[in-house]
Formats: C-alpha cells, sequence, structure tokens
C-alpha cells in the first residue's frame, strides 16, 4: 500500500495561493486593455477628420474639445501605465506562486515514483516467497484392504447377459 504524500496539504494550500495569483493577473489584465481600449477610443476621437469651420464660435469649441481630449489622453496615458506596473506585479508574483507549486509538484512526483517502486518491490518479496516453498501433491490414501473370506466385489456392472446372482 502506497504512503500518502506528507506535504499533499502544502501542495494543496501553493495551488490555491497559485489560482488567487492567476486570477488577479486576469484581473489586472484586464483592467489593462480596458485603458487601453479607452486610451484607442480617444486618439481616433482626437484624429477625426476636418471639420468645417464656419464661424469664430465653432473654432473655439473645436479647440476647446481637443484640449479636453488631449487632457483626457494624458490621463489615460497614466492610467495605463499604473495598469501595466500592476499587470507586471501580478504577473512576478503568479511567478513566485508557480515556483513554490512547482516545486512541491516535483517532490510530489519523486514521492510517487519512490512509492510504487517500493511497492512493487514488497509484492516481488512476497512472489519470490511463495516461490520458494515447497510444495508436494497430497499423498494417496490406501484403500482398505477386503476382510478375510469375503468376496471382492468387481468393479464392473454385471453385464446385462449375466442372470441375477452372477451365475451362467
Amino acid at each position: 500500500m502506497a504512503r500518502s504524500f506528507s506535504l499533499a496539504g502544502l501542495l494543496r494550500l501553493r495551488h490555491a495561493q497559485q489560482d488567487i495569483a492567476a486570477g488577479r493577473l486576469a484581473d489586472a489584465n484586464g483592467r489593462l486593455r480596458t485603458a487601453a481600449d479607452a486610451r484607442l477610443a480617444a486618439r481616433r476621437t482626437l484624429d477625426d477628420g476636418p471639420v468645417a469651420i464656419t464661424d469664430a464660435a465653432m473654432l473655439s469649441a473645436v479647440a476647446a474639445s481637443r484640449a479636453s481630449t488631449r487632457g483626457m489622453l494624458a490621463e489615460l496615458d497614466a492610467v495605463t501605465q499604473r495598469r501595466q506596473a500592476e499587470a507586471a506585479e501580478a504577473q512576478a508574483a503568479f511567478g513566485e506562486a508557480r515556483r513554490a507549486a512547482i516545486g512541491l509538484e516535483k517532490l510530489e512526483e519523486k514521492h510517487a515514483v519512490l512509492s510504487a517502486a517500493e511497492d512493487l518491490h514488497d509484492e516481488q518479496v512476497a512472489l519470490d516467497e511463495i516461490a520458494t516453498q515447497s510444495w508436494a501433491p497430497p499423498a494417496p490414501t490406501a484403500a482398505p484392504a477386503p476382510a478375510a473370506g469375503t468376496a471382492t466385489p468387481s468393479p464392473f456392472p454385471p453385464s446385462p447377459s449375466t442372470p441375477p446372482g452372477g451365475r451362467s
């Protein structure tokens, strides 16, 4: 019977930590994509084609809109950089959690190999012991000798042509 891996509880904990780190990494990457998409949308707004300006009020409105979009782009750039840093930290945390789990997984694998080898060895020892035991079939028992003066019954049944009593 194989022994259980003594560090199985710690391995489950490491896997749970790895799963948590993977979730945080996925969340950070999602926030980074959202910020990059918002920045791209703002950039497209800024790069929109020329607008036919008909008067000074419209020129002032277009200038204010572009200035606001540039300010928003600057904010989105800062947000994107912060989200990139968060994603890098989450990636590093996931890598560390994965390394901790891999070490224990290798120990568990080695334990499984050694345990299987031990089980096979025990089985082989038992088989060798069984093979070395001498086995002899039981001696046949002799049939008891008939008592003196009694006829021995024939092992063959009487033939149909023989009359009852065995005389012809």
